[in-house]
């Protein structure tokens, strides 16, 4: 793999703005090309954030012989298509969380990726944090003892905006995909498993998305967790480890800059600024595994962004929530 990293980015949304101020905090890697669907965007979009290339069409990005690898920031129900566009073309993906819009989605990127070995990752950004590596070091040492109950929640007050992609069914919007996956993943993080019984609620409003749902998760041996999101509500965010010997803290999980081991022993607290604006963690990520021959990271592998869309397919089914044109691959 070359020193420097080429990046084509699939779409100008706020995401992709955000991630492109993270990927300039990476030495060794470089935003090659944008592409949106209207040229004028990808313009505006390159010469805010200097990218040498702008194109008007997804299809033209993926020709790009100097781009690398992709970052998917595309509305949720263009996910799929966008992959499934790079991989065809032999480019490595970083896919925008939820990594699809169901476990069939997933399983069918996964198994071409698999196939064609190509590498792709979903962009669960927490996951690479310093504070939550932190998290995961205190559990691997089994410092709070075993795991008994976890708290997680990321809620919101979004404008009122029925077209707009949190709250448009046709763009898969509501609170499960846009917020909810944070919690959901997180659990599966902590608990390293998908749970044995899901119990849910939500509350699906005018324009037919979730508004605001929770569910508990059980596991065996009577591990619990209970899990919130909203996109019409504004939550505290916090997420909260319960063990047999502790507790650990994070406040706003999502983007932890922070958390806090609690302990017989004492209060540890672990908060490093973060280097750039947090993003460039998973971007460093994906370029190590391409750096390394790997086609999929450990930290966020493959087979565990499909069981988590299993989960969520679950927590929907029983809402009766289904999105347009959702039929299969």
């Amino acid at each position: 793999m070359k020193k420097t990293i080429g990046w084509g980015i699939m779409a100008t949304g706020t995401i992709a703005n955000k991630f492109c101020e993270g990927l300039k905090s990476l030495k060794d890697a470089e935003i090659i090309a944008v592409a949106s669907r209207s040229l004028d965007r990808a313009l505006a979009f390159g010469r805010k954030h200097g990218i040498k290339r702008a194109y008007g069409s997804y299809e033209e990005l993926v020709k790009d012989p100097e781009v690398d690898i992709v970052y998917i920031a595309t509305p949720h129900n263009l996910h799929y298509r966008g992959a499934m566009l790079c991989l065809e073309a032999g480019k490595a993906v970083l896919c925008e969380k939820p990594f699809t819009l169901n476990a069939r989605e997933a399983e069918s990127l996964i198994r071409f990726a698999r196939e064609r070995k190509v590498f792709l990752m979903e962009a669960m950004w927490t996951r690479y944090l310093p504070a939550i590596l932190k998290v995961r070091e205190w559990l691997g040492k089994g410092l709070i003892g075993e795991v008994r109950f976890l708290k997680a929640e990321f809620g919101y007050r979004c404008t009122w905006d029925p077209e707009g992609r949190l709250l448009n069914p046709d763009l898969a919007g509501g609170a499960l995909m846009d917020v909810g996956i944070y919690p959901v993943s997180f659990a599966s993080m902590v608990y390293g498993s998908q749970p044995q019984s899901i119990k849910s609620l939500a509350h699906i409003g005018q324009t037919h998305v979730d508004e605001q749902f929770a569910v508990l998760f059980g596991y065996g041996g009577g591990k619990i967790a209970s899990l919130s999101g909203a996109v019409r509500t504004n939550f505290v965010n916090d997420a909260m480890i319960m063990g047999t010997h502790g507790r650990i803290h994070i406040p706003d999980f999502f983007y932890a800059k922070k958390a806090t081991l609690y302990t017989a022993s004492g209060t540890e607290e672990y908060g490093p600024e973060f280097e750039g604006n947090g993003y460039h963690y998973e971007a460093a990520e994906a370029m190590s595994c391409l750096r390394e021959g790997k086609l999929e990271s450990s930290v966020m592998p493959l087979d565990e962004t499909l069981a988590i869309m299993h989960t969520m397919d679950t927590i929907r089914s029983q809402w009766g929530l289904k999105y347009p044109g959702e039929n299969g691959v």
